[in-house]
């Protein structure tokens, strides 16, 4: 008889936690990724579809008893909220959408708080949606510190006052909710470019690096030598 085959050893309990980790790593990210887009669309609706159900409902509880239930009036906010995004977003290719815009844009100016938060809001936009001049607009910086490099976006290219030299306002989005971050003013030959699209960013921040090229610069360029556009 050939010699027994030796029973493979068993996997240590570290080896399946690390396991079990990297299997529910992305689907917990994808549940807070979702999770907060989910609330957002819902919480905007809610206020006018909340009663309209409970209207509806009071009129004929019998059949229509089951609006008032939370998880229904989250899925009409849901559904309304989504609809009322697709159909800006068809009103903005045509003349009428676009006039209508122009209209609230300029009533929007006449308030002083607000016309300062939508301003800068759509000038950002704007900005990411355009390829810059003269640098790239995905970078890498030094941030927190000199050893560690975070993912950010170049809104604006100034320089000092005195000395002239160059420098960048970057905006460093979170993981996983890019909404939030934080602005940085960084020396233009500090920054590492990349090649990457805004798109390609916002998954490798949205996904916690999980979406990322295979190889990526992290020095900057040397001194004099000017990036690629």
């Amino acid at each position: 008889m050939g010699a027994m085959r030796k029973p493979s050893p068993r996997p240590s309990l570290r080896r399946l936690f690390i396991a079990g980790v990297l299997t529910l790593l992305p689907i917990f990210l994808t549940w807070v990724v979702l999770k907060f887009v989910f609330v957002l669309l819902s919480d905007i609706s809610r206020p006018l579809i909340g009663p309209l159900l409970a209207t509806v409902a009071e009129g004929n509880p019998q059949t229509f008893g089951w609006l008032v239930e939370p998880w229904v009036q989250t899925a009409f906010a849901v559904a309304a909220t989504l609809a009322v995004i697709l159909l800006s977003g068809v009103m903005a290719r045509v003349v009428v959408g676009q006039t209508m815009l122009k209209w609230f844009e300029r009533l929007v100016q006449r308030i002083p708080l607000a016309s300062t938060i939508y301003g800068s809001a759509r000038q950002l936009l704007d900005i990411l949606q355009t390829k810059p001049d003269g640098t790239q607009r995905v970078v890498l910086i030094d941030f927190p510190h000199t050893e560690m490099k975070s993912v950010g976006f170049v809104t604006r290219v100034m320089r000092e006052h005195g000395t002239g030299r160059e420098l960048a306002a970057v905006y460093v989005p979170t993981t996983p909710n890019p909404t939030s971050g934080y602005l940085e003013i960084v020396p233009v030959e500090k920054m590492t470019p990349t090649d990457w699209s805004v798109d390609q960013a916002m998954s490798f921040i949205i996904s916690g690096g999980a979406v990322s090229p295979e190889t990526i610069p992290f020095a900057p360029p040397p001194l004099g030598e000017k990036a690629k556009d």
